[in-house]
């Protein structure tokens, strides 16, 4: 896995082989920075962001590289978050958190509000296509801020009201949403 852009540009990390989360694709991964940066958000340290089903930690090292004040990473395997928390002790970054939580308990109690929020759930996940209501029942996203969700083919939000946009990369599908 490695770092596309930013202050960590280049930096790799190797992710353990035994790992079930499959990271998004380099490609997906620069096209979504790419949309991202050219159409939706200004990056700055005033930024905050929320990564649901953090898996490697992928997005989120994305997100602080180039340069969000902010990004709480949140996974519930615990041998994903010690991995987690062993690159944030080796970056020795306080922008990002990675937290040892379930995606839905943590969305449920949460009572901050973020700019970016990025949920990459197992594309098998039974309730997958209920994450974005999910979300903005939850009332956890700024005014200024926008929802990406990763999916497989087999999803079209294209009816939900925040519903914006939609790309794919190969097998790798993002729906954006605004409130």
């Amino acid at each position: 896995m490695r770092i596309i852009s930013g202050k960590y540009k280049h930096k790799r990390f190797d992710v353990p082989h035994t790992f079930k989360a499959r990271p998004t694709t380099d490609f997906a991964k620069e096209g979504l920075f790419n949309i991202l940066s050219n159409v939706y958000i200004d990056f700055d340290e005033e930024l905050t962001a929320l990564d649901l089903f953090a898996g490697t930690g992928s997005i989120g090292l994305e997100l602080v590289s180039r340069g969000c004040g902010k990004v709480v990473s949140v996974e519930k395997d615990y041998k994903h978050h010690q991995y987690l928390r062993k690159i944030a002790h080796e970056l020795g970054d306080k922008a990002w958190i990675p937290l040892h939580a379930d995606v839905f308990k943590y969305i449920e109690r949460c009572s901050e509000k973020y700019d970016i929020i990025f949920a990459d759930p197992p594309y098998a996940l039974e309730n997958l296509g209920e994450i974005p209501q999910i979300v903005f029942e939850a009332d956890i996203i700024t005014d200024r801020g926008i929802f990406i969700l990763e999916h497989g083919k087999n999803y079209d939000f294209s009816s939900i009201p925040q519903f914006i946009d939609h790309r794919n990369y190969g097998s790798v599908n993002f729906s954006f949403f605004r409130k």
